[in-house]
């Protein structure tokens, strides 16, 4: 199998392994110039009027629908997505962008406050130049998620992609500028990582915004920390996905199993670890067993495909280490563990069972098609599991009981839990976790309100007595 450089952003088909194209990285006075563009931009598209820029995020929702297949396409050969999902992300992420276009101005308006002292309003301000920092594995909607809000509000960005996705990076870039973003408000950086420190550092930078993991989202937080700067992260989930009785159990089943496998297992907030009260455990199992040996890997540009590689063979050679782990320490392989006699980065389906804490695949983040479930006794003991983690991204709960549901699903400390559904993104819910998966807010209302200046605007008469407690 072919290998890009590690100084370049490359296009490596994980289908075929190929190294189809590679692109060099911006050197260090470039990187500074290209920001300090970005901040002369800042100071002309703060001015432009909320209503226009609200009108070209819409606008760039629109071309993004346009070019539906040319961006679906990319997104399939450069980090392996099932063409049919990488439609329904363009659809969605030209969903995100079309709603902050038209809900942007309203978001953002000025909020009377009352006083008696005088007269009082918060104004909603941008704050500048913004990096994001954004991964492979949603490389379209991630984007949609920090520029939507943030083009509108009046910040300018500059979106360091993930290194085997540059020619989607581009596509985007190119799709923003056609819009009618101007020159220097959004714009793509072949940025190395060593350089990340460099840009945050930058006077003009003042937020940062990443999509990774742990380990990445930790030097960002640490960099921004030490510069004053704000910073939204949000990392990885081991989302448990709790079955607490066994009626409906095919749909509770066939959800299991999307919620497992979309994107080849490859999300944050992906269901991966199921807990399931002993009445129901052997027949959930035994049909979630069905469904993962039943999926054949194939050409992911294939329509007829149902199982697509992992974004490369990193990926998956880390995914079978942390399996041979649990293995070797005791766990059972109730289908799959290990990898198709064929050529890609692909991992068999594989469901574990057995798995203790002395196994990585306990407590660490499994980013690929591989399923942990726990049996458990009673409502208690699947919630103590479904806490039982360093993440707090996602979860799931099924019931045919909502009250019941609703209960276990208030004791999960996650930033979102989502009931007898698996995770799902709309436009107007907010996204974001607790605990080692990150801070902060994306979509939404709440997503335009991370990187804002609140500023109060104070006054009153001419006339009126000066006074009072300056604290």
């Amino acid at each position: 199998m072919a290998t890009a450089s590690r100084s370049y952003f490359a296009t490596v088909n994980p289908f075929s392994g190929e190294v189809l194209k590679e692109f060099e990285p911006i050197d260090g006075a470039d990187l500074d110039a290209v920001v300090d563009a970005a901040h002369v931009a800042f100071e002309g598209w703060r001015l432009v009027p909320i209503a226009e820029r609200a009108r070209i995020v819409g606008r760039a929702g629109e071309i993004m629908a346009e070019r539906t297949d040319r961006l679906a396409q990319l997104v399939t050969l450069e980090m392996g997505k099932l063409i049919g999902e990488s439609r329904r992300e363009v659809d969605v992420s030209a969903e995100i962008l079309r709603w902050y276009g038209q809900r942007g101005p309203e978001i953002a308006a000025d909020e009377p406050l009352t006083s008696e002292a005088g007269d009082a309003v918060v104004v909603n301000e941008p704050l500048g130049v913004l990096l994001a920092v954004e991964p492979w594995n949603f490389p379209l909607y991630q984007v949609a998620r920090v520029a939507g809000p943030n083009l509108a509000l009046g910040n300018t960005i500059l979106l360091k992609h993930a290194r085997n996705c540059p020619q989607t990076a581009l596509a985007l870039e190119e799709l923003f500028r056609d819009a009618g973003v101007p020159e220097g408000v959004y714009t793509n950086i072949f940025a190395q990582s060593a350089d990340i420190p460099r840009v945050i550092e930058h006077p003009a930078v003042q937020g940062v915004a990443l999509t990774g993991s742990e380990r990445a989202g930790a030097a960002v937080a640490e960099q921004a920390g030490r510069n004053v700067k704000k910073c939204v992260l949000e990392l990885g989930g081991s989302d448990p996905f709790v079955v607490l009785d066994g009626e409906r159990l095919e749909r509770t089943v066939d959800a299991a199993a999307k919620g497992r496998l979309s994107n080849t297992g490859q999300s944050c907030v992906a269901s991966k670890r199921f807990i399931v009260l002993d009445g129901c455990y052997d027949a959930f199992l035994s049909g979630l067993r069905d469904r993962f040996a039943a999926l054949e890997p194939g050409d992911p540009a294939d329509p007829e495909t149902q199982l697509g590689p992992l974004s490369s063979e990193r990926a998956a050679t880390r995914l079978m280490e942390q399996v041979t782990d649990a293995v070797e320490k005791g766990a059972t392989v109730v289908v799959g563990g290990g990898r198709p006699d064929r050529p890609g980065a692909f991992v068999q389906p594989t469901i574990l069972t057995g798995v203790t804490p002395e196994m990585r695949a306990y407590h660490e983040e499994l980013f690929g098609p591989v399923a942990v479930v726990y049996r458990v006794t009673d409502e208690e003991e699947a919630i103590a599991l479904a806490n039982d983690t360093p993440y707090g991204l996602g979860g799931s709960v099924f019931s045919s009981d909502l009250e019941r549901a609703r209960h276990v699903a208030g004791r999960i400390v996650s930033g979102m839990v989502f009931i007898n559904h698996p995770a799902l993104s709309r436009p107007g819910l907010p996204f974001g976790g607790v605990k080692r998966s990150g801070y902060g807010r994306e979509l939404s209302e709440l997503g335009m309100q991370e990187f804002v200046n609140k500023k109060l605007v104070f006054g009153v008469g001419p006339d009126a007595p000066v006074g009072g407690f300056t604290g």
